[in-house]
């Protein structure tokens, strides 16, 4: 409501390798908050996405749909981490100044991996009502509350609540999170810039997604809800159904 231009992007890739032997979700979800008051952060948030996609899937995702598969001698983690540097190193390569914050979650079999830089979030909302953050924000205030200077809710209104000390296209080296925990068996994942956590609260963002008749329709109930708050920011939301 408040923004002339777009800087969020997003990518996202479900799949299912189905054979005699073999069940293999695999699920690829990307979502990047280019940084404002940075030179070009709707460009650096459009190049982070597409490097890191590009990235795991040719490292992840093509060699098991080759003929025959293979299997890198890497570690999901590691690709994720890769993932990562390359989106960074991109960045610092096509457009020197910008920054962008990058949450991506793969999702592969039983497993899903997170790699985090910067504020947007990744929840996982359980059918019994709690809602789990699986990041945690690299951004100044998030770290006074650590630290036990200030509250969350004077967090919530600080006014150096956007400042991060962790993005990418901003210094050397990039120190990503990385994440593994076991899928869901049932409920959602939701990725999201902070256009939405910032000003929608989380019992609300679980009643919408819940109450919803699909993801896509909850993803633009979530959207109006945080236009509804002031819409002061980009508002991205990716949201992934796990059926039970």
């Amino acid at each position: 409501m408040q923004r002339d231009h777009n800087e969020d992007a997003l990518f996202a890739l479900t799949s299912n390798l189905i054979s005699d032997e073999t069940y293999l979700p695999f699920g690829l979800y990307i979502v990047a908050d280019g940084m404002g008051g940075h030179k070009h952060g709707e460009i650096a948030s459009g190049i982070a996405v597409r490097a890191m996609a590009s990235l795991v899937i040719h490292e992840v995702y093509s060699p098991l749909i080759s003929p025959p598969p293979t299997k890198s001698s890497e570690s999901v983690q590691e690709v994720m981490r890769k993932g990562i540097q390359a989106a960074h190193l991109a960045i610092l390569k096509q457009t020197p100044g910008g920054g962008t914050t990058l949450t991506g979650v793969l999702v592969l079999g039983d497993q899903m991996t997170i790699a985090h830089v910067g504020d947007s979030r990744a929840y996982i909302l359980h059918p019994d009502g709690r809602i789990q953050v699986l990041t945690r924000d690299h951004s100044l205030v998030k770290r006074l509350v650590e630290l036990g200077q200030i509250t969350s809710a004077e967090a919530a209104v600080h006014p150096q609540r956007n400042v991060l000390y962790r993005a990418l296209g901003q210094g050397e080296p990039i120190d990503a999170e990385i994440i593994t925990t076991p899928s869901p068996k049932s409920g959602y994942v939701l990725l999201c810039s902070d256009g939405l956590w910032g000003v929608v609260a989380e019992q609300e963002v679980f009643d919408l997604v819940t109450s919803a008749p699909s993801p896509a329709q909850a993803c633009q109930s979530l959207v109006a809800a945080a236009n509804a708050a002031g819409g002061p920011d980009n508002i991205t939301a990716v949201l992934i159904h796990l059926p039970d």
